[in-house]
């Protein structure tokens, strides 16, 4: 079982080109299905069957894990038994017919466009500071994932056509995403400093203080720090200024498939969780649109 692991994830990092958190989850999840395996006397996946997977998920859903995760364990354990189905080394696969169970639906947090702005008018007061506010400009202006906004090279930066090709996307695919005016102006200053701190040879457009590119743990201390500084009283990570493109930008324009473009979801279903906009704001375009519906103020 464990061989036939291994293959299955190096033919997903390999050929596939997965990320290298994906692995790190899968390879989690799959030893943990194992060590359910050995429990109960099964010493190879040809033995899993429709009932067996149902009594493991059971048992993972009685020590409260979330829907969510047992999606992903499921996911990982489909992958694994399609590929040895593909490799003629089993003749079915029971967790096809493994209903996921569906997970409660959450709204993305995210801030309003009073309090991202408050949060980028703070401006910088050092050469890292420079940096950073660089990076959450970005953020905001792009919708960028953490992870491909620390996987961007200096190469990928047109700031005259106001334009950054993503090449590390979800899934190894890659974007050309717009940037606006204010954050190309946050970049250009951050690119009049970062020679003090990257070698000639360091392509990362962001780096950290020893001159390498910066890692996500790094960037989401900093907008810890950023957000403190800021006064706002929020708990921020990365992913809210993704979320606050996604809803501003949503509302204004009420664009669904260009959303789904400019975040990169490859399913439309993914961004119409942004679509849950506050009554007011549906009440005003009920009563902008409706030619019946001019409500008496």
């Amino acid at each position: 079982m464990e061989a036939d692991v291994r293959q299955f994830l190096t033919v997903l990092e390999s050929e596939r080109r997965v990320s290298r958190h994906t692995l790190t989850a899968y390879r989690r999840d799959l030893t943990r299905v194992m060590h359910f395996c050995r429990s109960i006397g099964m010493v190879r996946w040809a033995e899993l069957t429709d009932t067996t997977i149902r009594q493991y998920i059971g048992e993972r859903r009685q020590c409260g894990i979330s829907a969510r995760s047992l999606q992903r364990e499921l996911s990982a354990l489909r992958g694994l038994l399609d590929f040895l189905v593909k490799c003629r080394r089993i003749h079915d696969n029971p967790a096809r017919r493994i209903k996921s169970p569906k997970p409660s639906r959450r709204l993305p947090g995210g801030l309003n466009v009073e309090e991202v702005t408050a949060l980028l008018a703070r401006r910088p007061e050092s050469a890292l500071e420079y940096r950073d506010h660089a990076m959450w400009e970005l953020f905001y202006s792009s919708g960028l994932r953490l992870g491909e906004l620390v996987g961007l090279d200096c190469a990928d930066l047109d700031l005259r056509e106001g334009l950054v090709q993503v090449r590390s996307g979800k899934g190894g695919k890659s974007r050309l995403v717009p940037v606006g005016r204010y954050a190309r102006k946050a970049v250009a200053a951050w690119l009049k400093v970062r020679e003090r701190w990257a070698g000639v040879d360091e392509p990362a457009l962001f780096v950290n203080r020893y001159g390498s590119r910066i890692s996500p743990r790094g960037v989401q201390q900093r907008l810890a720090r950023w957000a403190r500084l800021s006064g706002l009283e929020k708990k921020l990570h990365p992913h809210i200024l993704r979320h606050s493109f996604a809803s501003h930008l949503l509302e204004a324009s009420g664009n669904l498939r260009a959303v789904q473009e400019l975040l990169g979801h490859a399913d439309i279903a993914t961004t119409q969780i942004y679509t849950h906009l506050d009554f007011q704001h549906l009440a005003d375009v009920y009563d902008r649109a409706h030619p019946r519906a001019k409500r008496r103020k």
